[in-house]
């Protein structure tokens, strides 16, 4: 019977993936790196537990490859390289690392989004793997403007961090492998949690520049009598004005299981992106609201007025990994996306949705913890 092979199963993406797939009666196949805590079959079972709380019944548990796309063979034993061979037709390689910042071409994230998916591509050539469904990014645009399309990639723009020129080249790379049948690849923008109940299992993007405003706004105590804080001496460095494009967990993975699940729509390109954006301010309204604060500027960093306290500096200090965060986005055309799947449009990201996703991270202290599994309570391990 062919599985579908998921890589990057333990992120926030993957686990919305797992759960979709296997409610659609996908044969699943997941593989994961064990971690310095739990191994590859501790780490999935925890976090299929946190489906059958969540949905109230037991989802139907994956197979679980232990491995690393980062390694030969992807790490397998070669048990699990012949289980692969003779089982899996088909891949979604979603597997990435997010860092916007490098220490050079042998780092993060070449490793993982270049180096990682030549090892991925490797695998499945040998293993006659040749389905192939990527995951890659509407950020492969780099600093273009204007009207995105699907069917464009490289076409000479300059990148904002390394994260986006990685992900071209990956991109890239996937597109000249000569063995590959069918390629689809899904371009999702910026992922925030679930629409509806604001869960998130990781902490990115929108998440760590609100963390970093509450922890440092907890920090510096400077109250008004309003009982807030004063943040008339921050400026975001942005003009309130630049269009980002989010869209929630629940709603990606949806789209791409009817996708994967309907060899009609393979071999197409996806922009997973809203119909319409958000701005930075409205970001900077959510963060003032949920940090408790009041008077966060939206003026280009030149125009700065006032000099900054110690504790300032060193919050622009970390902001700056996310300085190109606050860059306006083109437009992400979603043609192929609205023809293949009418019947679900991306939800609306509005001001509730966002205090919601913001109250939920701040109540979990911005830290997931799925629940404890003892090995014992496991099935035997891949056989």
């Amino acid at each position: 019977m062919s599985h579908l092979l998921l890589t990057g199963a333990s992120g926030l993406l993957g686990r919305y993936l797992m759960k979709d797939l296997i409610t659609k009666g996908v044969n699943l196949a997941v593989l994961v790196r064990p971690n310095r805590k739990s191994d590859a079959e501790t780490r999935i079972e925890a976090a299929i537990r946190v489906w059958d709380d969540l949905l109230g019944y037991e989802l139907p548990r994956p197979v679980v490859l232990s491995g690393d796309i980062n390694r030969p063979d992807l790490g397998l034993s070669s048990q699990e390289i012949k289980w692969a061979a003779e089982n899996c037709d088909s891949i979604i390689h979603n597997a990435a690392s997010l860092s916007f910042v490098s220490t050079g071409r042998d780092s993060e994230p070449w490793r993982s989004n270049v180096d990682g998916t030549k090892q991925v591509l490797e695998f499945c050539q040998q293993a006659n793997i040749r389905q192939f469904n990527h995951v890659s990014t509407a950020y492969v645009s780099g600093q273009r403007s204007g009207r995105v399309y699907e069917n464009e990639l490289n076409v000479g723009q300059e990148f904002s961090n390394p994260y986006e020129e990685s992900k071209v080249v990956a991109e890239e790379m996937v597109r000249s492998a000569k063995f590959i049948d069918s390629l689809t690849v899904f371009r999702p923008a910026i992922i925030i949690g679930d629409s509806e109940t604001g869960l998130t299992f990781s902490y990115h993007n929108f998440y760590a520049i609100l963390q970093l405003a509450y922890t440092t706004g907890r920090s510096v105590g400077n109250y008004h009598f309003t009982g807030k804080i004063n943040g008339s001496h921050v400026n975001l460095n942005a003009t309130g004005d630049e269009r980002k494009n989010f869209v929630p967990v629940d709603w990606v993975s949806e789209v791409m299981s009817t996708i994967v699940t309907d060899p009609t729509l393979h071999g197409q390109t996806y922009h997973l992106s809203p119909r319409v954006p958000i701005t930075t301010r409205l970001i900077r309204d959510i963060m003032e609201e949920m940090v408790g604060t009041y008077g966060l500027g939206l003026e280009p960093e030149g125009e700065r007025k006032f000099e900054r306290t110690e504790l300032e500096e060193l919050f622009f200090k970390h902001m700056e990994v996310y300085k190109s965060y606050w860059k306006d986005d083109p437009e992400f055309d979603s043609t192929n996306t609205q023809t293949a799947v009418p019947h679900l449009p991306c939800p609306h990201v509005n001001r509730e949705m966002l205090t919601r996703l913001a109250g939920v991270a701040i109540a979990k202290n911005f830290n997931w913890k799925d629940p404890k599994v003892e090995k014992a309570a496991l099935a035997p391990a891949f056989v």
